[in-house]
């Protein structure tokens, strides 16, 4: 790797550093005046939520401390590569976004379908994207799927007597 591609890389780990940073100082601020719903008891002095807003303000300090820091380490010109580099290493990294798109698809499908049905196929498809496809291996992730996801529900139902979203249908 050249000098030059090495140091445009740096600047956009800087500019994802300073994003982070302002992802957690927005958490902390919000986290701070949650905690300002906390019921007290009579037995307090500060306050049941005392500790979690000292913690919370803490944190949003420190944020903001290494916002300041991280912008006066990224030069003008350092925003405008981090698209750049961004984008390519979001083209290398691919399958952990299609795996976390079909994650997501997952969560929201299994109270419409149910967690056998939904299950089988999040397991199946996530399988067959990350595998090799030869006919036996298609074989072996329909197996898979079918066990963890209909095994699972007969394990929970018929042992643990915990029933598992059925969903609509």
């Amino acid at each position: 790797m050249s000098n030059l591609s090495h140091d445009k890389a740096m600047e956009a780990g800087e500019v994802a550093r300073l994003l982070s940073y302002f992802i957690i100082l927005i958490a902390s601020v919000g986290l701070f005046f949650a905690a300002s719903e906390i019921p007290t008891s009579r037995f307090e002095t500060l306050g049941a939520g005392a500790f979690p807003k000292i913690v919370c303000a803490a944190i949003g300090l420190l944020s903001l401390v290494a916002i300041v820091d991280s912008l006066r380490k990224i030069p003008y010109l350092g925003y405008g590569r981090f698209y750049t580099e961004m984008k390519a290493w979001m083209c290398r990294r691919y399958l952990v976004f299609i795996t976390l798109g079909s994650l997501a698809l997952y969560i929201l499908v299994i109270p419409i379908i149910g967690f056998s049905i939904a299950s089988m196929i999040f397991i199946f498809s996530v399988q067959v994207i990350l595998m090799p496809r030869t006919t036996k291996s298609i074989v072996i992730a329909l197996i898979t799927a079918l066990v963890f996801s209909f095994g699972l529900n007969w394990l929970f139902s018929e042992v643990f007597t915990v029933f598992l979203p059925r969903g609509v249908f």
